[in-house]
């Protein structure tokens, strides 16, 4: 049994860059000839955009703006050349987004994810995500068939017709949420089902907190993580040495300070912004509003590519403050504005029974004056007045948290 999907997994990490910003070119070429990425991304010679440090001067695009651009524009808010019967399904997802299957085999890159969790060709797989108009059921459906497996497309719920195709068919594996797993293990236990087959799991769309994690195993299922997206499909996953996750293949993935396209240091806590490599359907900077850290080094499984810490919670911290709203995006303009500033948290508190905030900023020397600076950005910014709190750089936690709303 192999221990690797394919040898790009384990390539040089430096041959895998090249790779990808060779390809990148093409990618931004195909995306400006949909009308949504052509105005955004004007003026752009994209044989100039061959490294990191070029893309990230690129505008990201927010995946909370994507109703509006779908609503304006329909059925893909302008951001696909490619009309909709190019395509092999076609999806909707709350907002509404509306998002295209290619007809490439694998289209939404989840094969590596299924192999990295122990499933392989003539594998029988229960998958219970939902097949109905929004794609997670097909992407595992997908990819598992792209890997070779048999698929069961049971979709949630339905738990004894369910037991009767488990029971009949006996499959070694399961994709779904983590908690429609433990549902199904919980009701064959009550009602006498043998589910005893499946003895492994992708399992993603929800939390996997450890104590389910200890609970499925002592069940006999070992189960792993995927992170993914209805617009992207699988991005990153886990692996046999349980170090975080490993990023996918044709993907370019940054983690940037929240509210911004910039870059955090490494190791810090930000956004996720993914570049695909898919011409056909291209997604240029697309920040999920989730966070995450990278890790340092490569897995200990051999894989070669980026490591993240997986979910790590919301960038998207806007709140609203006596009557206005505020967000993330305003914290870094005024970090901008003082370059002697390290990482900056908005605390948002009642005093009063009014809304209150404090600003409280990492600085490597305190001073009345640059409090005075850092507050009259803070007003000029959003309107709002507060409090300034300065700190040691180093004292703020590393969490990617912008704006603490403390009420």
């Amino acid at each position: 049994m192999t221990a690797h999907y394919d040898a790009r997994e384990t390539r040089e990490q430096a041959a895998r860059e090249a790779d990808l910003f060779a390809h990148l070119p093409e990618v931004l070429r195909a995306a400006l000839a949909a009308p949504a990425y052509a105005e955004r991304l004007k003026g752009l010679d994209p044989a100039a955009v061959t490294s990191r440090a070029a893309l990230a001067q690129l505008p990201v695009l927010r995946k909370s703006e994507l109703p509006a651009l779908h609503k304006a524009s329909a059925p893909f808010g302008g951001l696909v050349a490619g009309a909709p019967g190019s395509f092999a399904r076609l999806f909707t997802s709350p907002g509404p987004i509306f998002e295209p299957e290619g007809r490439q085999a694998d289209p939404w890159r989840g094969a590596r994810a299924l192999f990295a969790a122990g499933f392989r060709p003539d594998d029988i797989v229960l998958n219970t995500f939902s097949y109905h108009l929004t794609p997670g059921g097909f992407i595992f459906d997908a990819s598992a068939r792209a890997l070779g497996c048999a698929v069961i497309p049971a979709g949630p719920g339905n738990t004894e017709q369910q037991f009767e195709l488990i029971e009949a068919y006996r499959p070694v594996g399961y994709s779904g949420t983590p908690d429609f797993l433990k549902i199904l293990l919980d009701a064959a236990a009550s009602s006498g089902r043998d589910v005893s087959s499946i003895k492994r799991a992708l399992v993603s769309g929800a939390a996997f907190p450890p104590s389910l994690q200890a609970e499925i195993k002592g069940r006999g299922i070992d189960a792993y993580q995927a992170f993914g997206t209805a617009d992207l499909g699988l991005i990153a996953f886990e692996t046999e040495a349980r170090e975080g996750m490993v990023v996918n293949e044709d993907l370019i993935l940054e983690i940037v300070k929240p509210g911004t396209g910039d870059p955090v240091a490494p190791g810090d806590v930000g956004e996720i912004v993914v570049t695909s490599l898919d011409p056909h359907h291209p997604w240029i900077r697309l920040a999920l509003g989730d966070l995450t850290a990278a890790l340092p080094g490569t897995s200990p499984c051999g894989r070669t590519n980026m490591r993240i810490k997986g979910w790590m919670g919301r960038a998207d911290q806007t709140t609203k403050i006596k009557g206005m709203f505020v967000r993330p995006e305003q914290v870094a303009e005024i970090g901008k504005r003082h370059a002697a500033l390290g990482r900056l948290r908005l605390v948002v508190t009642r005093q009063g029974e009014a809304d209150a905030m404090t600003l409280r900023a990492e600085a490597v020397s305190a001073s009345d004056s640059l409090r005075d600076e850092i507050a009259a950005s803070l007003r000029a910014v959003t309107k709002l007045g507060g409090a300034i709190e300065l700190v040691s750089p180093g004292t703020l936690p590393n969490d990617g948290k912008v704006i603490a709303d403390e009420r």
